[in-house]
């Protein structure tokens, strides 16, 4: 056996040929090092050899032999402290999923003073979805954000996460991090054809391949027709997907599985099926197929009707033809948007087996699990109790988890086998396999007077759902919903289409179809305040919904969105004020450089207007803390760390006191999912009645036992005073064991009212007239997201969505061919925002506290993303004189415009 040394101890193994060192470290349980790419890409398997660094997915193991080789778990040595460097991601917080940390910790170790001055350059190599890169430079820069836990001080304090420490020394288990006996692997071939009726499918071959253990295509599988789509209510979504079907609807779908001993083996399995397709016509663009004679993706008994429309919505309210014929001035034009991947860093994947209970258990990564459950117990035929679904730590999600992709066939498998059986997807898989935000043309014509008053609005919108609808209604909904509303105007009208199409499906995806269609409206206005000679700032303040408006877009029907605050106006100011102080970053010298300003708002109702409901349970322990059980998902979203800080600001004691479990079936109460901003106005509702309800508990006992009355009874931080004697939570415990009481309390809290937040970006660029290249000189943004429970969570949640928009509006691309096959599935190719695309922004709070939300809270961590992209075209349509209309902003697009210009 070859010998290895890995974190100062001795490895006899021998590797597999061919073998990366990333996947036989992981093999020898060295889970530290993550999987995001297997390109050299992301970074999130940098290792050192020899104290170099290096992504270990791109060297083979037998290198490594004679070597050392550390990983984030040798890193600080044998001793229980932090090296320097976790250190600082620890005062700083330089993480929110974590699933990056470990690769950047390794990288960053190495950088000299003189690396660390150039970031953008020395951490090139390394990728992170979450955070927008400045809590990283934070870390890099001796800067500390966190705050000391004290009790009574929960509410507004800049708390660190509670696993930080497992996140920084790679021992925090995300879903794929775990040690499996007798485990077989799922892998499962795609479709090459982006519409084609599989004809036959020759196993033998496959099953010939050694360790190939069984494979499944359509005729063995439930024809049981399920939506992937996670909602409360599973009728907003179509039922039009199989586990596997006798049609591939896009290029990339699932055509067979095969299970083997090694992924290996079921990689090699899937290259030798023989498939024989019939080939049929394909349609891409949603216009082409609505028209006449375009082929038919889904059966007449699947859809509504025999038509590639998978719904419309339309409405009016007022008389839109009266509002444009009383405007002085009219702008129209169309507005389209790209399709973008979420690119969360980890993939998709899933591991079932039976328990000794008898029961199928489901590990995974999903923000929906309890959605989940009851999906997989629908298609497989079985009672949900015979089911548990859970999550440990999830490595983001943006809404790419809020589908049952990987779930259903590693169920299926093992119920067929009898042995557990893991799925795990490539980074290719999940750009040509899962879902995509979906591309939008949106049409938008609006009038006002003189003196700026709005006077007409209407919109049309095409939205590609792709092959399949799940999300397709809902999404379009938002669409034609919160963009449309936050302005005042007597009459708007407006229709919109989800259209299926042979591309990969569409879904959800951070800011919910509303970005879409921000970018199109925030655009329009600014042009049509161009025309009117008002200022974009005066525009926006004259026509914002306000306190007493009506909140609706194109539907009479009453809503229950409300203003539980309004601090918009206080945003629009911020983000004037910051722009026009500057940050004394000057315009490349050159006079082919020209210089834009640029602003967009956008409102969002926090929550979708469906059924959403979450539980919170809470015991007092008999060591005098508490334990929180809470349904919602953990995936770089701080959920877990509001979650506490509320519970800790209710009982008055400190957040280390509370110890939480979330997303897990058996052990926690039911939750819908953690989507749609409704983590804290939600499931922190639901912490905030169950913490509320524990305090009754507590001094109606203690009151009780103590003869004092209840009004006189008070807690603090590990005890209740009542009248003028101190008894310990712990000693109470033991009193209340004596008679049964068992100080334990659940609560449930639903989505109904929702309140209402805004947010405004300001964006000062210039851009070169010649290459079309961007720079962005000043970036703010101003939030009106309530009493912030973690400031510097919060901070963290904007900063990432608006770097996030960044992406979008600038560098993400996703290239089909004229056959609907991807061509640019990697990292690299497709590109997400590195530290030196992302420029630093500067966020803002307004001071509000709502009167809905838990402890004057609403949400904060979608809605940043939205003004970010229309902000980017207004600031190139005032440097440039021209509208810019098509995302992304790419260098080549611009330059083809202003050359013609």
């Amino acid at each position: 056996m070859t010998q290895f040394s890995i974190n100062g101890r001795g490895y006899a193994a021998e590797p597999a040929p061919g073998q990366c060192l990333r996947t036989f470290l992981r093999d020898l349980a060295v889970f530290g090092v993550k999987k995001g790419c297997d390109a050299g890409d992301c970074g999130a398997c940098t290792v050192h050899i020899d104290g170099k660094p290096f992504h270990s997915c791109l060297v083979p193991a037998f290198r490594a032999e004679g070597r050392e080789v550390t990983t984030i778990e040798g890193l600080s040595g044998c001793g229980n402290d932090l090296h320097p460097t976790q250190q600082a991601f620890r005062d700083a917080q330089a993480f929110q999923c974590g699933f990056c940390t470990a690769g950047m910790i390794m990288t960053a170790v190495t950088l000299t003073d003189a690396q660390k001055a150039d970031l953008p350059h020395a951490l090139k190599g390394n990728l992170c979805r979450c955070t927008g890169y400045r809590s990283i430079d934070d870390a890099l820069h001796g800067r500390c954000n966190i705050e000391a836990d004290l009790p009574g001080r929960a509410l507004g304090a800049s708390l660190p996460n509670p696993f930080t420490d497992a996140i920084l020394t790679g021992t925090a288990r995300y879903t794929m991090d775990v040690a499996v006996a007798d485990l077989l692997h799922l892998k499962v071939l795609r479709s090459p054809h982006a519409h084609a009726r599989i004809v036959t499918v020759d196993k033998a071959a496959a099953l010939a391949v050694p360790g190939v253990v069984a494979v499944y295509t359509w005729e063995d599988v439930p024809k049981r027709r399920f939506t992937s789509a996670l909602h409360e209510d599973h009728l907003v979504d179509p039922d039009d997907i199989l586990l596997l079907d006798d049609v591939a609807r896009f290029a990339g779908q699932r055509v067979a599985a095969v299970v083997a001993e090694t992924e290996a083996a079921a990689e090699a399995g899937c290259r030798a099926l023989q498939v024989t397709y019939a080939v049929l016509p394909a349609v891409f663009d949603p216009v082409a197929a609505i028209a006449p004679g375009a082929p038919l993706l889904h059966d007449k008994d699947h859809v509504e009707s025999n038509s590639n429309i998978y719904c419309t919505l339309q409405g009016e309210i007022g008389d839109v033809a009266q509002g444009f014929a009383q405007a002085d001035v009219v702008h129209e034009e169309t507005y389209s948007t790209t399709r973008v991947q979420h690119a969360h860093l980890e993939t998709h994947g899933s591991i079932a087996w039976k328990g000794e209970d008898g029961r199928w258990h489901v590990r995974t990564s999903s923000q929906a699990p309890f959605v989940v459950r009851t999906k997989l117990a629908y298609v497989m035929g079985l009672s949900p109790r015979d089911i548990h679904v859970f999550t440990e730590r999830v490595g983001g999600g943006f809404g790419g988890k809020q589908e049952m992709v990987s779930e259903d066939l590693v169920l299926f498998a093992t119920m067929k086998l009898g042995r557990p059986v893991k799925w795990e997807w490539t980074r290719e898989e999940e750009f040509i396999g899962a879902t995509t935000r979906h591309p939008m043309t949106t049409r938008v014509k609006i009038g006002a007077r003189r003196d700026g008053t709005l006077t007409a609005l209407d919109v049309e919108v095409f939205s590609n759902t792709g092959a399949y609808g799940g999300h397709g209604g809902e999404t379009l909904a938002a669409a034609m919903g919160s963009p449309i509303a936050a302005y005042r105007c007597p009459n708007k009208k407006g229709i919109g289409h989800a259209v299926y199409t042979n591309m990969v499906p569409a879904g959800g995806f951070r800011g919910y179809g509303a970005s879409q269609t921000t970018f199109a409206i925030e655009g329009a206005l600014d042009a049509l305040a161009g025309q009117l000679g008002i200022d974009p700032f005066t525009m926006r303040r004259k026509n914002v919904v306000q306190p007493g408006d009506n909140v609706e877009s194109i539907w009479k029907e009453p809503s229950d969105a409300s203003f539980g605050s309004h601090g918009i106006g206080e945003c629009l100011d911020i983000v004037e004020r910051a722009l026009a102080t500057g940050n004394g970053v000057a315009k490349p010298e050159g006079a082919d450089w020209a210089e834009g300003r640029g602003i967009a708002l956008a409102m969002l109702e926090c929550g979708p207007p469906t059924e959403h409901r979450s539980g919170a349970e809470m015991r007092l322990l008999p060591d005098g803390t508490y334990h929180l059980a809470c349904g919602s998902t953990e995936m770089g979203n701080g959920i877990t760390t509001a979650h506490k800080q509320i519970a800790a600001a209710i009982l008055g004691t400190r957040v280390e006191a509370v110890a939480i479990i979330n997303a897990d079936t058996d052990r926690t109460p039911y939750d819908t999912g953690t989507f749609a901003s409704t983590g804290t106005v939600v499931g922190g509702k639901a912490v905030h009645l169950a913490a509320q309800a524990m305090v009754e508990d507590v001094l109606d006992f203690a009151g009780r036992h103590t003869g004092v009355p209840r009004d006189q009874c008070r807690l603090d931080e590990d005890g209740v005073i009542c009248g003028n004697r101190r008894i310990a939570l712990s000693d109470l415990h033991a009193e209340g064991a004596k008679v049964d009481h068992r100080f334990m309390v659940t609560r449930r809290a639903y989505l109904s009212p929702r309140t209402i937040a805004f947010n405004v970006q300001g964006v000062r660029l210039a851009v070169h007239r010649v290459t079309g290249e961007i720079r962005v000189l000043h970036s703010v943004h101003a939030a009106d997201i309530g009493k912030p429970i973690n400031p510097m969570q919060c901070r963290g949640q904007l900063d990432g969505a608006v770097a996030m928009g960044y992406g979008w509006a600038l560098v993400e691309t996703m290239v089909h061919d004229r056959e609907g096959r991807m061509v640019n599935p990697q990292l690299r190719n497709c590109r997400i925002p590195t530290f030196a695309d992302t420029p630093h922004t500067e966020i803002y709070f307004a001071d509000t506290v709502d009167s809905i939300g838990p402890l004057g809270a609403k949400s904060q961590g979608e809605c940043g993303i939205n003004p970010v992209a229309p902000a980017i075209a207004n600031a190139l349509a005032d440097a440039t004189g021209v509208r810019f209309t098509h995302l992304p902003f790419t260098p080549d697009r611009l330059f083809t415009t202003l050359s013609a210009a």
